[in-house]
């Protein structure tokens, strides 16, 4: 089975529908979201009905940290991501922001974990940035031998890291395209990177593959139309630097 894994969506429905079918095209029969469907993009309430219809379809749909500031707009605060929050709550009808607020923060998928943010503390939104905090999050995973893989959203650059001991990790700058192989015994931590909004200097959406039978894991970039997705905030009357941050990708 080929699993398409997407995260930080950021209501940016140019880049999703074009994900999408690129992970079809690659042959991907399932599909999980690792939360931040909504938060600095102009199309909150059609991503959030993509992703229920996905869930419907058999699909893992779970909660970031911006569900959360949509949900309860009041306490976003003045942080980059509570500057839209109100504006993506009343964006969002009832049902929608009643599914957001049942979905879970993480999901067991064979040999997988799907998170968020951290497989421990996976409601403190922690970032793992670099091998200490990837440490950190696969203690989160300690009570499952089974575990191999933890994925996971939250930063929106892609990154492997691989276990070489136990709370020691390396990590590996996946190149777009490569088909990476598990190391057996080892266990690993994918950053799966963003769909709607990059922050590595490339506008090209992420999303990663992973092939359950095969234990390999494939980084892709998707061109989309970034400059459409930049002038739907515009339109839609959000601060100017969330529309030239997708033209940058940064």
């Amino acid at each position: 089975m080929k699993l398409a894994l997407f995260s930080d969506l950021h209501a940016n429905l140019h880049a999703f529908d074009t994900c999408l079918a690129h992970a079809r095209d690659q042959g991907a029969s399932s599909f999980a979201v690792l939360g931040d469907l909504v938060g600095y993009g102009a199309y909150p309430g059609a991503i959030v009905d993509r992703c229920m219809a996905l869930e419907q379809q058999g699909a893992i749909v779970l909660r970031g940290n911006h569900e959360s500031m949509a949900l309860r707009p009041s306490g976003a605060g003045n942080t980059m991501g509570g500057i839209t929050a109100q504006w993506t709550h009343e964006a969002l009808s009832a049902t929608q922001r009643q599914w957001l607020s049942r979905l879970k923060l993480e999901a067991k998928l064979g040999s997988a974990w799907l998170v968020h943010a951290t497989a421990l503390e996976p409601a403190s939104w922690h970032y793992v940035t670099d091998a200490s905090m990837a440490a950190f999050s696969l203690r989160g995973v300690n009570h499952d031998r089974n575990i191999r893989w933890v994925f996971c959203g939250h930063v929106h650059e892609q990154a492997l890291y691989v276990e070489i001991s136990r709370d020691k990790l390396i990590r590996h700058h996946p190149l777009a395209g490569e088909i990476i192989p598990a190391i057996a015994g080892r266990r690993h931590l994918a950053v799966v990177g963003s769909a709607g909004q990059p922050r590595d200097g490339d506008p090209r959406a992420c999303y990663l593959l992973f092939d359950t039978k095969a234990e390999t894991v494939c980084f892709h970039r998707v061109t989309y139309d970034y400059f459409a997705a930049a002038k739907a905030i515009r339109d839609a009357g959000l601060p100017e630097w969330l529309a030239t941050r997708l033209e940058l990708g940064r």
